[in-house]
Formats: structure tokens, C-alpha cells, sequence
């Protein structure tokens, strides 16, 4: 690959917290001959930072433009994300975005547009923050044999869960709300504590590490809002860590896919990654495993990951999918035994199909059961979709 000597000139879509970082991060890196040319907003009465001179408010504006060589989509609104991205790649422009709503499930779409058009789309920032787990599974990873992908990935769950642990945390509530001051939580948090935002990282990292494209819909996917400070204690009885886990296995009969909480042992390496921190752990057939820590929330890591992507354009850097073009790929299957912590009543409880109970524990402070599971069976279950019910899996390691 080759290096661009010429100035590159960037169209920004957004100037939130990551456009903002953005900004500021390449006016720290003059050396790296990128430039903003023009930045797309959605209302034009908002005060901004800048002057007015550098936003527009027609999305053609920047998308037509000949001197515009890449475009950065930083933006909330997945179904204009997927307009402006194919568009852009239509138009002869590269495509950076952190948005991981449009890549998990507009994936296998946004794949034939690049086949299509020739154009390089890169997203590492929208899985893990600073984290370059996309990169590592390209090009480190690309020839290893993976067995799984597991870790944190959502830093505003990570903060909140971090929270719950310290004595007098004052509860899931008051948690959140910390996390909203902080900048780590949205005002509407759901995407994050409802692991809509795990799922959707678990797809994108499914198919980077596996070659699987799955509809993220289909992840055993379950949230953080039912967890009480019961279960905490519970947790840390057992020298055990409550996290919200992104896990991606292979096992006898295909590829189980879960973005849950799990009883994290302290032993383990996960359970002291702490605040808005993510974390990935990559378990192969010849480096064995590995860990890969830094920083998933704000706006700060996040723009790091696009300047990554930014720098990586002027060598004409783009993903190649080995693993999707293998002809061997494992399927998606979540028949697997799988050991699970479940809180609720006896109705919710005795509604999952155990195949063995370790523990069964009941008390004035309420019910709780360990036991052995298959992980569809366990989804299917009326506990599953219970909002009081807190179900966790078990990791032995």
C-alpha cells in the first residue's frame, strides 16, 4: 500500500461529543495532513463552537462535493447513517463511521455496496472504543483459529455495574444516574442497559472473527435493570463479579452468541476491569489468550478510534473479510449447556428447564438457583423475558 501525499479532506457528519473530539484530536495532529472541510448538522439553531461558515445543513453539499476524498458519519440515526454511507460510497468516497447500530444490521447490505463500488468502509470505532479488536481480528487474527471472543464492551453498563459493588452505591438507580452526570449514560439509557449496544458490537465482532453474519436479533441478549443489590452480594460471596459480558464461542453443534450479565470470577481478568473501561479477551488455537484493554466511553477514545481509521485511509487500508470468504463457517447455534444465576419467583424459576441445580437458596431476601441449562431453552423461558427476574450466566473461567 502506498502512501497519499496529498491533503485529505474530510466531510463530517455530526458534531456531537465524537464530532467535537474529533475536531480536537486532529488539530493535536497537524502531521497527519487531514483536514475538516466541511461539517452536516441537523438543527440549525443549536450554538456551536465553531463558525457558522464551517456547517452546512444539506447533506448533498458534502456528498457531491469532488474535493471531499472522506467521509466521517458520526451521527445517532442509523437509517440516515445507511443513506449517507452508500451514498458516499457510491460517489467515490471513503467511508469512516463509529456508528454500530448501522454496521450490525445493515451488514451483509453495506458489504456488497463496498464489493460494488471498491470503496473502503471502516468502523473501528464502533466496537470497544479505543480498542482496536476490528484491526487485531483482520490482520493478527485473520489466520488463527479462534475459539472464542468474549469481554466487555459497553463502557456506561461497565461504570453502573463498577458502581454497584462499592459499599453504600445507593443501588441500580442512583447508579444510572451518576452515569448520566458523568457524560456515560444518555438521558435515555436503554440501548446501553438493555445490551441493545453489547448485541450489536457482538455481531459486528461475530463477523470480523468468525466469517458469521447474523441478524443481531437473534443474540441471547438480556440487560442490567432487574440486578439488585441482592445479587450483588450474592456474587461477591462467591468471590464473584457482576459484568455485563459480549461472548462469541465455538462449540459442538456452531457459534453461541450471548450479550448477558455473568458472575465473573475475581480470579479471572475481566472482573477487575472497572468505570467506563472495556475489555476483550481473544482465546486461540496457537496464541492462546490474549487481553486487549482501553478506555470504551467518551468521547476522547472514541475519536481516537476514527483518527485510527482516518490515517489508515492514506495507505488505501481497507478490511478484506478472510473469514467470511472461508467455506467452512461455523452456523449460529445456542444449543449449549450453559450454567446460569437466576433471581425471581418460584413461578419464574421453575418455568427454565434445569438439567441439574447446584444451589437452590431461598430465604426472607428472596430465591435464588445455580443450575445447568441449554442456552435456547433458557431464552425461550417465561424468567427470560420477566423484567424482575435477574438471570446471569456462570463462566468457570
Amino acid at each position: 500500500m502506498s502512501k497519499s501525499t496529498s491533503p485529505q479532506r474530510l466531510g463530517l457528519f455530526g458534531f456531537g461529543v465524537v464530532g467535537q473530539g474529533l475536531y480536537d484530536v486532529l488539530h493535536r495532529t497537524p502531521g497527519l495532513q487531514t483536514e475538516i472541510a466541511r461539517i452536516c448538522v441537523k438543527d440549525p439553531t443549536k450554538t456551536r463552537p465553531l463558525p457558522a461558515s464551517w456547517f452546512s445543513f444539506d447533506r448533498n453539499e458534502l456528498l457531491n462535493d469532488p474535493s471531499i476524498d472522506v467521509i466521517v458519519e458520526l451521527i445517532d440515526d442509523a437509517d440516515a447513517a445507511y443513506e449517507i454511507v452508500t451514498t458516499a460510497l457510491r460517489n467515490g468516497k471513503a467511508v469512516v463511521t463509529a456508528n454500530k447500530r448501522l454496521i450490525a444490521t445493515r451488514f451483509q447490505e453495506l458489504l456488497d455496496v463496498q464489493r460494488e463500488t471498491g470503496q473502503s468502509l471502516l468502523y473501528e470505532a464502533s466496537t470497544c472504543g479505543s480498542i482496536p479488536i476490528i484491526r487485531n481480528l483482520e490482520e493478527y487474527y485473520d489466520n488463527d483459529l479462534l475459539s472464542r471472543v468474549e469481554g466487555i464492551v459497553n463502557g456506561t453498563t461497565n461504570y453502573i455495574l463498577s458502581a454497584l459493588h462499592q459499599p453504600s452505591s445507593g443501588g441500580y438507580t442512583a447508579a444510572l444516574a451518576r452515569a448520566q452526570v458523568l457524560g456515560f449514560a444518555e438521558s435515555d439509557p436503554t440501548l446501553d442497559v438493555e445490551a441493545f449496544d453489547a448485541a450489536f458490537k457482538t455481531t459486528i465482532i461475530a463477523a470480523h472473527a468468525f466469517g458469521v453474519v447474523v441478524d443481531p436479533r437473534h443474540i441471547v441478549r438480556r440487560g442490567i435493570t432487574s440486578i439488585t443489590p441482592f445479587d450483588v452480594a450474592i456474587a461477591q460471596q462467591q468471590s464473584r463479579t457482576v459484568k455485563l459480558l459480549s461472548r462469541v464461542q465455538i462449540h459442538e453443534r456452531g457459534l453461541s452468541l450471548q450479550a448477558l450479565p455473568a458472575l465473573t470470577l475475581n480470579s479471572g481478568p475481566l472482573a477487575n476491569i472497572n468505570n467506563e473501561v472495556n475489555a476483550i479477551r481473544l482465546t486461540a488455537a496457537f496464541s492462546d489468550a490474549q487481553l486487549l484493554v482501553g478506555k470504551g466511553a467518551g468521547g476522547g477514545p472514541t475519536a481516537s478510534a476514527v483518527l485510527s481509521d482516518i490515517a489508515a485511509l492514506r495507505y488505501g487500508y481497507r478490511y478484506e473479510y478472510r473469514k467470511l470468504g472461508q467455506t467452512q463457517r461455523p452456523v449460529m447455534s445456542h444449543d449449549v449447556e450453559t450454567v446460569v444465576y437466576v433471581r425471581g419467583t418460584n413461578e419464574r424459576i421453575t418455568s427454565i428447564p434445569f438439567s441439574n441445580i447446584d444451589v437452590d437458596h431461598r430465604s426472607s431476601q428472596g430465591r435464588y438457583v445455580i443450575g445447568h441449562v441449554q442456552l435456547d431453552a433458557l431464552h425461550k423461558s417465561t424468567a427470560f423475558e420477566d423484567t424482575d427476574t435477574f438471570i446471569a450466566v456462570v463462566p468457570e473461567d
